[in-house]
Parts: structure tokens; C-alpha cells; sequence
């Protein structure tokens, strides 16, 4: 179906109100202005009015198969602001030997400007092996942290703050359990499950 140029500039009037301005709100955008290269400004969104003339074909559908950023079905993305608000979270895919060395780890990253944590589990861990069944002789702390009980969580996220970065845990077939020991740790802390982020794979 062809929008209008009326319902497309409605649409993003509505956006603006309920989408953008609470998010705005929110997380305020990174910069006050936002240019090129070439010191040219950049619009915080492009529609199709901002088609020239003879473009009238591209605003077939917009509505209902692209939209606006933040809005159903996300084609533009999930955040009103794209990047102009909140920086994509930048984690170094991380984990080798015990607990304690990962956890060392980790800090050394943060501290480096790194905004979240990408847990890599060893072997042992992955397939939901302790660390001493003779299955997994000699696969300890290769390839990812070796994460056997609930005290290795404890030592592998001690001091870091889960309450501020997202986590994301690559785990197959344990990720439950491996999520449980997560939320424990954050219990533990007194941090609220609802100021935890991050993923599982499973």
C-alpha cells in the first residue's frame, strides 16, 4: 500500500511523542550534534520524505514493513536512537583456565573500556562435566574457564560489576544450570535479577 507523505510525517509526529522522547529521556543521545566527515550534519533519522521527487515509489509499505526505529517489526532497530544513545556493547569473547584467571581477566578488559563480559567455557563445562571425571582428563581451562560448581562461579565473577555490564554466557545443554549459578552470584550480592543483562546460548 502507498503512503502518503501526511501519514508518513503522522506517523513520525506519534513516534516522537511515545517512542523517541521517553527514550530520550532516559538515555540522553552521546552528542549534541552528529556531522560527517565532511563536517555535514546527520539527520537522527531519514524517511521517506526525505526522498527527492520521483522517489514516490519507495514509500510503498514503509509503514508496515520498515517503520520507525524502536517500533514494530524493528526492522530500523530496537532503540529509537540507534547509537546516537547507547553504544553497542563491546565484549571480547574471553575464558581460559581456572576461575581465578578468567576473573583476572575480565578485570584487566573493563578496565581497558570493554562495556560487557562474552563468557568462554571449556570443553568440560560445555558438555556438563565436572572437572574430574575421567571423560574430560586433560581438558581443564582449555579453550574457556573451567566452571564445575557454584564456589567457580563465586571466584569468577567476584568484583565484577553484573549489575552495570551485560553477560553474555556461550554454554550449550548446561546453560540452565550454568544461569542459575549466575542469578545465585547476583543474589549473593543483593543485585535484583531485574538489573541483570545478557543472553544465554543454548
Amino acid at each position: 500500500m502507498f503512503e502518503s507523505s501526511d501519514q508518513i510525517g503522522e506517523a513520525y509526529t506519534l513516534w516522537e511523542q511515545q517512542t523517541l522522547n521517553p527514550a530520550l529521556r532516559k538515555a540522553p543521545e552521546r552528542d549534541a550534534a552528529f556531522i560527517t566527515t565532511s563536517s555535514e550534519p546527520i539527520n537522527r533519522l531519514y524517511t521517506p520524505l526525505d526522498l527527492g521527487e520521483g522517489e514516490e515509489a519507495r514509500r510503498e509499505h514503509y509503514l508496515g514493513s520498515v517503520a520507525l526505529p524502536g517500533e514494530f517489526p524493528f526492522t530500523r532497530g530496537i532503540h529509537p536512537t540507534g547509537y546516537r544513545g547507547k553504544l553497542w556493547t563491546m565484549r571480547m569473547f574471553a575464558g581460559f583456565g581456572s576461575a581465578e584467571e578468567t576473573n583476572a581477566r575480565f578485570k584487566y578488559l573493563l578496565a581497558q573500556g570493554q562495556t560487557g563480559l562474552s563468557i568462554a567455557f571449556d570443553m568440560p563445562t560445555l558438555y556438563g562435566r565436572d572437572t574430574d571425571h575421567p571423560l574430560v582428563e586433560g581438558e581443564f581451562g582449555k579453550c574457556g574457564v573451567a566452571v564445575s560448581s557454584l564456589a567457580d562461579m563465586e571466584i569468577l565473577l567476584d568484583g565484577l560489576p553484573l549489575d552495570v555490564v551485560s553477560t553474555s554466557m556461550t554454554i550449550n545443554a548446561p546453560a540452565a544450570i550454568i544461569w542459575a549459578m549466575y542469578l545465585v552470584v547476583a543474589e549473593q550480592r543483593g543485585i535484583p535479577w531485574s538489573a541483570l543483562r545478557g543472553t544465554t546460548q543454548n
